[in-house]
């Protein structure tokens, strides 16, 4: 029978002992969340981390900018927070308006307080095998659910379709950290369907709803399901077709309820490993 892992009850009890690691620390970690403009995808996103702050004991630091804020201006708050010994993580909520350059503003951000993981100091570290580094949440979520179901993962197949920095790159990092075979996937592989039959573990983020199919996973594998998609009906799916594959997979994740909680209750877990090596560092230049 397949397993449905469920990704919110992983991630409660993730908050549940980060509860207890929170009360025991010095002092209170803090994490700043940029919002710039009215997307209302983001809006919600910001609630959620905010509320999810409050409920461990993380103190929140919001930052919500109009969508016609210049670069310099958000460069400047970023800076303010970068310069706060309160505010142990930054997070810069994505997608930013058009007129923005992303990628400089989340290079502005410093890297031990780049709680995304998306610095250059942060990327190196994952590729280069350190783990003092901030991994992404989405992809560290979703390896965290592929080891509650197995936990020696050395020699499996892996495919990952889709190669964004955000996840797909680091999805594959990860993957490689644990001795599988991988093989990133995207937009031009040719007989994409056959690679992923061949996967012992398949990841999907491309956001295309019910991409993946039943014949294109093998039996027994392990799916898990990153896309978001809204279909006309108005509820959410996935990119792998659920009800098809969850047939043949040994365990796969459901949307919503799968990975989506997961990237919260990362988010938490790295605001408090920045805060622990931040304090570690100042105690030493004490």
């Amino acid at each position: 029978m397949t397993q449905i892992i469920d990704g919110k009850a992983i991630a409660a009890q993730i908050k549940e002992d980060l509860k207890t690691r929170i009360a025991a620390l010095p002092a209170q970690p803090g994490l700043a969340v940029i919002l710039v403009g009215d997307d209302p995808a983001s809006k919600v996103y910001v609630g959620n981390k905010v509320k999810a702050c409050e409920a461990v004991g993380i103190k929140s630091y919001e930052s919500r900018l109009p969508a016609k804020a210049t670069q310099d201006e958000i460069a400047a708050e970023i800076k303010a927070f970068n310069d706060n010994k309160h505010v142990h993580g930054i997070l810069l909520q994505l997608p930013v308006p058009d007129h923005l350059d992303s990628e400089a503003l989340v290079q502005s951000i410093a890297p031990e307080k780049d709680v995304d993981g998306l610095s250059i100091t942060n990327a190196g570290k994952l590729i280069l095998g350190h783990t003092d580094g901030l991994v992404p949440c989405t992809p560290q979520g979703s390896m965290r659910l592929i080891k509650t179901v197995k936990q020696d993962l050395s020699g499996l197949n892996a495919v990952v379709i889709g190669r964004s920095n955000l996840f797909g790159k680091p999805m594959a990092q990860l993957l490689l950290r644990e001795n599988c075979t991988v093989t990133t996937a995207h937009s031009r592989t040719k007989n994409l369907e056959e690679i992923c039959r061949n996967a012992d573990i398949l990841v999907a983020a491309v956001g295309r709803e019910k991409m993946v199919k039943g014949e294109w996973v093998k039996d027994g594998a392990i799916v898990i399901d990153v896309g978001i998609n809204r279909q006309d009906n108005g509820k959410l799916c996935g990119d792998v077709d659920f009800d098809a594959v969850s047939d043949k997979a040994f365990a796969i994740t459901p949307v919503p309820g799968g990975v989506g909680p997961m990237t919260i209750a990362c988010l938490l877990e790295n605001t408090v490993k920045a805060f622990e090596a931040q304090s570690n560092k100042n105690s030493l230049a004490a």
